[in-house]
């Protein structure tokens, strides 16, 4: 009875969804002030006084008219924004996606008791994949802890994204794929897809009820790992992922049409628990520099990852490792979370299996052979030559600061997260000379199925402070008193975004409902001064707090000749990556 007791009590990890307010839909009145004082900083008199007219105009005209259609369609809907936000942030989107929208991050295990080392690749991986795997079975039974703030449960959503979750090419817009299934629910695909030198093969994780063990994950591992050392290079279907997404769609369905295995074999990968890299690069890495291996794992080897995939695991010759992930289904604080969770049972057992070294008799991994022809494999080189052109556009730069970390900027009661947000600014201005239009993620999964509002950082009060900080005549007291300033707005700013009340994912619909009833685009969306402040995803700055953790991760800039800059806070170290 006890136990029974215990486990009626014990929270489920997705017992809450049905309980979460709707996303509201903001006050117009409210998210046009707020867009007025955004665009400030990037106008001049007259360019701001147009803007305030075509705002005011907007508000009483068409705005209203778009904002209570807006209203009709939150009725029907518990979160109105999460159909088009799939649609027009992924989807839609036709640039190849697994250099531009794809967001990737170093292991941390490095730190402690893996440093980079040759040999160890095979055996360290087998250890990582089981912890990935035993999160996997704490997804399946619902006991991955509900996220909350204070009290109040934040939407779990996105972690059924996790495993099983494959994005699917289509002509003019994609679709996602998840296999998932909780115990409850039914079977889920307990099988993982290992990519080694442009080849694809496939084993079960469950061997007679039970999860495979360390050991019999290094068999395999071991198996795939010397086939591929001794004999020549697959084909490398996997860079087809890495296309422009109509080419790949179009590629997919000639693969399909030569011959009709091999559509068997592609949902086979895209119904994989995960997809298990093996590299052959040994990229240097140490606590104050992770620039070369996020480089590896951002525009590593293409013909080894699957750019659709929702976790793909790499694995690198000297013993590290990382995540590449598709962006579409699910946002990095997921892959934090796994992350974390992994490095942690890697230092509790000091990067050791303990447990038994029996090895079942467990079938070998049996390999994907795709039908190819010429066309497919001329495909292949032409997506390869595409993926490395563009990724020898990146430059990264991915250092620790080790002065201070978060103790020291709460001692002095400010906000980490902004004390870095208006550090970030005055480096730009001090750079570039000009305010830089900046893009922080916020989320909202305080709400059904919330995931991300534009926090804009670049604020009137920020920009006063660092034109302070550049003015030799202004006195310490007063540069203190704007930044206390700039402080408190921010804060404000990020408060109001995850309780619903940002104002960039209302214009966007506004924006759509407009599109859907054949109207014209509003005069607002067409004004110069929108994308100069960075609307239509044009900030110059794309930044995101990781979190408070020993994981790290990157997203490549939004804009061309733009950064992105993402960091996440410790206690005593300040680590950030740049592009």
């Amino acid at each position: 009875m006890e136990n029974q007791l215990a486990k009626s009590t014990e929270e489920r990890t997705f017992q809450y969804q049905d309980s979460l307010p709707s996303l509201p839909v903001p006050s117009l009145k409210e998210s046009l002030k707020k867009y007025l004082e955004s665009v400030k900083p990037f106008a001049n008199e007259e360019e701001y006084r147009k803007t305030e007219e075509i705002v005011q105009k907007f508000q009483s005209g068409i705005g209203e008219k778009l904002h209570q259609k807006l209203l009709e369609r939150a009725k029907g809907k518990r979160n109105w924004l999460e159909e088009w936000w799939l649609n027009v942030a992924y989807l839609d989107v036709r640039i190849p996606s697994q250099l531009n929208v794809n967001f990737a991050g170093p292991a941390a295990h490095f730190e402690h008791y893996w440093p980079p080392k040759e040999g160890t690749q095979l055996e360290r991986g087998s250890i990582i994949l089981w912890h990935n795997l035993n999160y996997w079975q704490l997804l399946r039974k619902e006991k991955v802890p509900v996220h909350k703030a204070g009290n109040t449960p934040l939407d779990m959503n996105q972690f059924r994204m996790l495993f099983s979750t494959c994005k699917v090419p289509g002509i003019t817009r994609d679709s996602i794929m998840n296999y998932f299934r909780t115990e409850s629910e039914g079977r889920s695909p307990n099988h993982i897809v290992v990519l080694c030198r442009g080849r694809a093969f496939v084993f079960d994780v469950i061997h007679e009820g039970c999860l495979v063990t360390p050991p019999e994950l290094l068999r395999q591992l071991t198996y795939i790992h010397k086939k591929c050392h001794s004999e020549p290079d697959g084909p490398g279907i996997a860079a087809l992922t890495s296309e422009e997404r109509t080419r790949w769609a179009k590629a997919r369905e000639y693969l399909i049409g030569l011959d009709a295995e091999n559509l068997a074999l592609l949902e086979k990968i895209q119904s994989s628990l995960l997809v298990y890299s093996m590299e052959d690069d040994s990229p240097h890495v140490t606590p104050e520099d992770y620039s070369e291996i996020i480089a590896a794992i951002l525009t590593g080897d293409p013909t080894v990852r699957w750019g659709d995939k929702s976790y793909n695991l790499i694995s690198f010759s000297n013993g590290v490792f990382g995540c590449n992930c598709d962006h579409a289904p699910f946002d990095a604080m997921v892959m934090v979370n796994i992350s974390y969770y992994v490095d942690e049972k890697i230092f509790q057992n000091e990067g050791r299996w303990k447990g038994s070294e029996k090895v079942r008799d467990i079938p070998l991994p049996e390999e994907l052979i795709f039908t190819v022809d010429e066309k497919v494999l001329n495909d292949i080189s032409q997506a390869k030559a595409q993926y490395l052109r563009e990724a020898s556009d990146l430059q990264i730069a991915a250092y620790a600061f080790t002065s201070f970390g978060k103790k020291l900027t709460k001692n002095k009661m400010l906000h980490p997260d902004t004390f870095i947000q208006l550090a970030l600014q005055l480096a730009y201005y001090r750079l570039h000379g000009r305010p830089g239009c900046c893009y922080e993620t916020a989320m909202t999964r305080y709400f059904y199925h919330g995931r991300t509002e534009t926090m804009r950082s670049c604020t009137v009060e920020a920009v006063r402070w660092c034109q302070s900080m550049q003015d030799p005549s202004v006195s310490p007291h007063e540069r203190q008193q704007k930044m206390l300033q700039a402080f408190a707005k921010h804060n404000k700013m990020m408060k109001d975004c995850s309780a619903g009340k940002g104002f960039d994912r209302h214009l966007l619909g506004l924006l759509l409902i407009a599109k859907e009833e054949g109207l014209p685009v509003p005069e607002l969306f067409t004004d110069p001064l929108f994308s100069k402040s960075g609307g239509g995803g044009n900030f110059v700055l794309s930044t995101s707090l990781v979190g408070y953790l020993r994981v790290q991760g990157v997203v490549v800039p939004m804009v061309h000749n733009g950064y992105g800059f993402f960091y996440h806070i410790r206690d005593d170290r300040l680590s950030s990556s740049n592009e």
